[in-house]
């Protein structure tokens, strides 16, 4: 997100988490639009996270501090060891894993300790918020007990579906491009009634 009305009405939801991407050939890039007084505004009840695609351990360090963010979402090909540096700066990391088939999931064995959660997508040459839908089967086989962000092309029919469907329950659901009116613009409706709907499940 970058639009602070647009914010300020999220918030009055209250969500866990807000986004705002840090990957410049995005489309929902915030970087030349936020204003940092804005997320600073943000309650200390919602975590405030950066998406990074390929960001050096330096630039992702210095844009959580002005724009006070507690928590990055990486989506390249970050290591383990930046991830582990990246939490001595005290930030929650959250690695984002593109999956096409069971078998892609063995790559997350060498995450476990070095991130405090998994985010499992559709593959995308935009690095997410294409709006393609994930396939969950592929976690039929997940057997790990790292938490993780169920994301890949959320729309606001699939709450019951994710209870029902998933073969392992989310710690969280990272909704985006299905919930927007323009890219960077939430419809706040929307996700009034999808969080409406997956809480009364």
């Amino acid at each position: 997100m970058r639009d602070q009305r647009n914010i300020e009405a999220l918030i009055a939801l209250k969500p866990d988490y807000i986004g705002f991407i840090f990957y410049p050939q995005s489309p929902r890039y915030a970087g030349n639009i936020l204003n940092s007084s804005t997320v600073k505004g943000i309650p200390s009840t919602i975590k405030k996270t950066g998406v990074f695609v390929n960001a050096d351990t330096h630039s992702i360090v210095s844009t959580c501090q002005k724009y006070h963010l507690n928590s990055v979402q990486l989506h390249g090909k970050e290591t383990p060891l930046q991830c582990r540096e990246l939490q001595k700066e005290g930030l929650e990391i959250i690695k984002a894993f593109s999956l096409k088939q069971t078998s892609d999931l063995k790559i997350t064995d060498d995450y476990h300790d070095s991130c405090h959660y998994f985010l499992f997508d559709t593959p995308s040459a935009k690095h997410g918020g294409s709006g393609q839908k994930f396939d969950w089967s592929v976690l039929s086989q997940f057997n790990a007990d790292k938490p993780f962000f169920l994301s890949g092309g959320i729309g606001e029919s699939d709450a019951k579906a994710i209870i029902q469907h998933c073969p392992v329950q989310p710690y969280a659901v990272d909704i985006n491009s299905r919930f927007e009116t323009a890219p960077g613009m939430k419809n706040i409706e929307a996700i009034a009634r999808f969080l409406s709907a997956i809480k009364q499940l």
